[in-house]
């Protein structure tokens, strides 16, 4: 399963509970997450696309630190499991 396949039904499954699922592609961070979730009442999700057999870098992983002591929601689903749990999450987040 490709990469981008799991990121357009992750974009139709936010965009169908009313927030934005906008593609993060920062020119001087490298290793930020793939996507921000924007959901109703202020909030966030940051979310790194991988296949199933895909893999975080260092880099990534290091960036991920980062923002979880900011107190930001970082998810990286592995397939479409993995998509499902976001899912989940999302749909928790915009039921609230």
């Amino acid at each position: 399963m490709l990469e981008k396949w799991l990121e357009n039904k992750l974009v139709k499954g936010v965009e169908a509970v009313g927030g934005k699922c906008l593609k993060f592609a920062p020119i001087y961070r490298r290793g930020m997450p793939d996507r921000i979730i924007l959901l109703p009442g202020g909030r966030v999700i940051w979310v790194e696309l991988k296949t199933d057999t895909g893999r975080t870098s260092p880099t990534q992983r290091k960036r991920h630190r980062e923002l979880r002591a900011l107190g930001f929601k970082v998810m990286v689903p592995y397939g479409e499991e993995g998509l499902a749990e976001v899912m989940a999450e999302v749909h928790r987040h915009a039921e609230v």
